[in-house]
């Protein structure tokens, strides 16, 4: 860490994540209710945090490992929340949970969580550094974060898979197809953290038994200035399904793989496919 950084200073880091359905979910549990374009629950299985939201845990935690004095907040909003899943960033090392919680954000579109997250973040602001991971893994859109900085009017640097604080900068390495480009920026401003950070740590007994006894904060939406009229959808989703595969595999055998090899190209050339 760089020599001119102010002990004295204490950085104030917001993570934004979400409960997602847990991916490593069985495909024949997953099921959808296309009468009403939604996932439904799937029963025994509890849903967890996205796994590119700890990829962002992960990186502010490791800014406080390098010796930086760093308050760490949580921060989702949806309409109900398994709180064993939702703990786990507190079971990591952050030090706050918040939570908007409301009936009417059951369902809402990426331009909704916008609303409501920039809400909250401004009512319990001010942070330095907004993070997030690069992609919820139930929808892959990566709005959100993008959205969030518009709305605050914040820079935003995504796919980032390494920081370093310098001062009033950040320093950042960006994953492009080809490498990493280096970016620094003075904070407030937003990021989006990429796996390729790393693993995020796990939650030892201590962390484990400390998170069991801090309580969330909650806000509902009148709480932050918001009505359900403000959450009006600018996506419209007509139809949700699960795509059926009407792929056949034929298997080729041979008596040894010489064999094979030889009735798969006979096979391939009878289909015109070489």
């Amino acid at each position: 860490m760089a020599k001119n950084w102010n002990a004295d200073l204490v950085i104030r880091v917001v993570v934004l994540v979400k409960q997602v359905p847990d991916p490593e979910l069985p495909p024949s549990q997953f099921k959808i209710d296309e009468s009403t374009n939604s996932v439904v629950p799937p029963n025994g299985v509890p849903p967890v945090v996205n796994g590119f939201d700890l990829n962002a845990i992960e990186a502010a935690l490791r800014l406080r490992d390098s010796g930086i004095d760093i308050e760490i907040t949580v921060l989702s909003c949806g309409s109900e929340f398994v709180m064993d899943a939702m703990k786990k960033p507190l079971a990591m090392g952050a030090d706050r949970l918040v939570l908007v919680v409301d009936p009417a954000l059951d369902g809402i579109d990426s331009a909704g969580t916008v609303k409501v997250l920039s809400a909250i973040v401004e009512k319990d602001g001010p942070f330095d550094l907004i993070l997030g991971g690069r992609q919820a893994s139930d929808w892959d859109q990566a709005h959100v974060m993008l959205g969030l900085a518009e709305v605050l009017g914040l820079p935003l640097v995504s796919l980032v898979q390494k920081l370093e604080l310098d001062g009033e900068s950040v320093t950042v390495q960006r994953v492009i197809p080809d490498g990493y480009q280096v970016i620094s920026a003075e904070y407030p401003l937003v990021l989006t953290i990429t796996n390729e950070l790393g693993e995020p740590r796990y939650p030892n007994l201590r962390g484990i038994m400390q998170a069991s006894r801090k309580q969330p904060e909650i806000f509902a939406l009148a709480d932050i200035g918001l009505s359900v009229s403000d959450l009006a959808p600018k996506l419209e989703l007509r139809k949700l399904y699960i795509p059926e595969s009407n792929k056949e595999v034929e298997l080729i055998e041979g008596e040894d793989e010489a064999d094979s090899g030889k009735k798969l190209a006979l096979r391939l050339r009878e289909e015109k496919l070489i």
